[in-house]
C-alpha cells in the first residue's frame, strides 16, 4: 500500500484518537548544549499533538532552568513509565533520569556528570522502544568528547542504538521532503574511501535504504540513484576503476523486483537529478558527497534516521552547537521534523503489519 512519497510534509493519517497515536521519545542530548532548548521549543508547537505523543527523555531540572531562556510557561509532568504520560499541549511529560543542577550545569563544557546522563536517555529510550512502551525515538545532538567522557568510545548515537539493538547491518540515511540519501561510508577519511567501499557495502545499503523506503516511508517501488565515486563515473576508467570493479557489481548484486536502481550515475549530476523527482533516494558513497547537497537544501530541517534497526529511530541533522547554547538562538526545526518523521514511519509500519 502506498501512502506517500514525502510523508513529513504531505501524509493525511487517518483520523486517530490520542491513545492511537504514537509515542515517540525525545532524548535531551547533551545538557550543554541546544538540546534542552530546542526540545522545549519543538514540544511547544501544538501541531505536534496531532501527529504523536511526545515523551522527553533527560533531566527535569535542565528543562525547568531552560524555560527561563525561552520564556516558557508550559508544565513539567514527571513520569516513571511511558503509560502514565498526559501528552496534552501544554504539558511536558518527562522520564527524569538524572538529577543536574542548572545553575551548576556550563553551556558547552561537559563534564563527567552531563556526559553520563546523556549516554542514559539513549539506552533507556532504546530499551524502552525494544519492550513496545514507546514507537519510536528522535534524538538531540550529543558530542563525541562527552561520550568518551562518559566512557563511551562511538562515533555517534548510531553506534550506541546498534549495539544495543544488536543490530549488525544499519545504513544512516538523511531525509528532507526534497532529498533523501543514504551512505555507504560515514566518519572516515576522505583518502581512504575507495579502499573500504566494497560491493557487499553497496549491496547492503541498497537493500537496507530499498527495504526502509518501502516499509518506513510508504513508497510502493522506490526508484533509488546510485552515485559515482570518481568524476564522469570514472569515464571507462580513465578516472578510475572503482565503478567497474565495484560498484556495477554491487548494484547487480542488489536487483530486486521490490525497486528500480539506476547508475553508477556522476556525483554532480545525480543530486539535481533527484531534486527533479527522477528517484527517490540517493545512495552516496562517501559523507560530503551526500551531506553537502543535502545540507544546502535542507539545513534546519533535515533528518537523520537509522535504517536496519528493529527500532525507530531518527536524530536531527546538526550538532551540539555549543557556540549558541543557553543564548535563545537554536533552530529547532530538525528536531520537530525529526520527531513528526518518527511518528510516520511508526504509522507506515503499523500499515505494513496489517
Amino acid at each position: 500500500m502506498q501512502i506517500n512519497k514525502t510523508p513529513v510534509g504531505n501524509i493525511i493519517l487517518k483520523p486517530m484518537n490520542k491513545k492511537n497515536l504514537p509515542i515517540i521519545a525525545v532524548t535531551m542530548g547533551d545538557p550543554t548544549g541546544i538540546g534542552p532548548e530546542i526540545t522545549l521549543k519543538a514540544v511547544q508547537e501544538e501541531s505536534i499533538y496531532k501527529k504523536c505523543r511526545p515523551l522527553i527523555i533527560g533531566d527535569a531540572n535542565i528543562i525547568e532552568g531552560t524555560k527561563q531562556i525561552v520564556s516558557s510557561k508550559i508544565k513539567i509532568n514527571p513520569i516513571k513509565d511511558p503509560a502514565y504520560g498526559k501528552y496534552q499541549f501544554g504539558t511536558i511529560d518527562i522520564i527524569n533520569l538524572s538529577d543536574l543542577t542548572y545553575e551548576k550545569t556550563v553551556y558547552g563544557k561537559p563534564d563527567n556528570k552531563t556526559s553520563e546522563a546523556m549516554i542514559r536517555y539513549i539506552i533507556e529510550a532504546t530499551k524502552l522502544a525494544i519492550q513496545k512502551k514507546i514507537d519510536g525515538v528522535a534524538t538531540c545532538p550529543i558530542n563525541k568528547e562527552a561520550m568518551n567522557l562518559a566512557g563511551y568510545n562511538y562515533n555517534g548515537h548510531t553506534e550506541i542504538f546498534a549495539e544495543k539493538t544488536k543490530t549488525k547491518n544499519y545504513v544512516m540515511m538523511f531525509y528532507g521532503d526534497k532529498l533523501k540519501t543514504s551512505l555507504v561510508t560515514i566518519h572516515v577519511p576522505l583518502k581512504n574511501v575507495p579502499s573500504l567501499i566494497t560491493k557487499n557495502k553497496i549491496e547492503k545499503t541498497i537493500r537496507i535504504t530499498g527495504k526502509a523506503l518501502i516499509e518506513k516511508f510508504g513508497i510502493k517501488k522506490p526508484r533509488i540513484a546510485i552515485a559515482a565515486l570518481n568524476p564522469h563515473a570514472g569515464e571507462n576508467n580513465m578516472f578510475g576503476d572503482e565503478e567497474k570493479k565495484i560498484i556495477i557489481p554491487g548494484i547487480k548484486a542488489a536487483e530486486s523486483r521490490q525497486y528500480q536502481l539506476f547508475g553508477p550515475i556522476p556525483g554532480d549530476t545525480v543530486f539535481y537529478r533527484a531534486l527533479k523527482k527522477e528517484y527517490d533516494a540517493v545512495i552516496s558513497i562517501y559523507h560530503d558527497q551526500g551531506l553537502i547537497p543535502f545540507k544546502m537544501i535542507h539545513f534546519n530541517d533535515g533528518v537523520n534516521t537509522t535504517l536496519g534497526l528493529p527500532i525507530i529511530r531518527t536524530s536531527v541533522a546538526h550538532g551540539t552547537a555549543y557556540d549558541i547554547a543557553g543564548k535563545r538562538k537554536a533552530n529547532h526545526k530538525s528536531l520537530f521534523a525529526a520527531i513528526k518523521l518518527a511518528a510516520y514511519q511508526s504509522y507506515s509500519t503499523r500499515l505494513i503489519e496489517k
